[in-house]
């Protein structure tokens, strides 16, 4: 990956945000936590969130109905205030970015979107048919891409150990490290340095 005297580099925290241009390399470390990457292939510029959990509200019922009702603009009403918002929370996260995004003065449809991470981190611990906290990840940015009508273009989700990513706002591509651990009972060691392509 070529890397310019300009170029940015930003590590993403958990619950943390970025928006930036060409110039900009975003990494971070996931588990059972997921990561967005959004990028307009026109302008080159896009950003990544890195949540934890599916939202602050209770689950169930709810939150499905919390997605249905939500309004379909970017952002939503509750996002113009971006001081209450948590990008700890998927559906927060999510809505953190819209605002970017329409600070930039294009929309959510003109980008590419890929997702990662939602890793069980205790596979030895979790019951049969058990929902960790990684799958329920999943499941709820499924549901609010979908609700928002938007595709996702490539994804590596589940399994377990963690991931460690690099996206180049310049290319789109995320160059991602999936690395399970050797205790594990479900495979062996295993690193994988995989290119998702714009």
């Amino acid at each position: 990956m070529k890397k310019s005297a300009h170029t940015i580099d930003i590590f993403l925290q958990q619950g943390e945000v970025y928006f930036g241009d060409r110039d900009t390399h975003i990494r971070t470390v996931l588990g059972s936590c997921v990561a967005i990457t959004m990028w307009h292939p026109h302008l080159l510029i896009g950003g990544m969130c890195h949540y934890m959990l599916p939202t602050r509200q209770p689950r169930g019922p709810k939150l499905h109905g919390r997605i249905r009702n939500s309004p379909i603009g970017f952002p939503s009403r509750r996002a113009l205030d971006t001081t209450a918002l948590d990008g700890k929370y998927a559906d927060e996260a999510l809505e953190l970015m819209f605002t970017e995004i329409q600070r930039s003065g294009t929309r959510a449809g003109d980008y590419q979107i890929k997702l990662f991470g939602g890793g069980n981190m205790f596979p030895a611990t979790t019951k049969p048919r058990a929902q960790h906290v990684g799958l329920k990840n999943i499941e709820v940015v499924s549901q609010l891409l979908a609700h928002h009508g938007l595709k996702v273009r490539a994804e590596h989700l589940g399994g377990i150990g963690h991931r460690n990513l690099i996206f180049d706002i310049g290319s789109g591509h995320v160059w991602m490290k999936h690395q399970v651990p050797a205790h594990s009972a479900y495979d062996h060691y295993d690193t994988r340095e995989i290119c998702q392509h714009a």
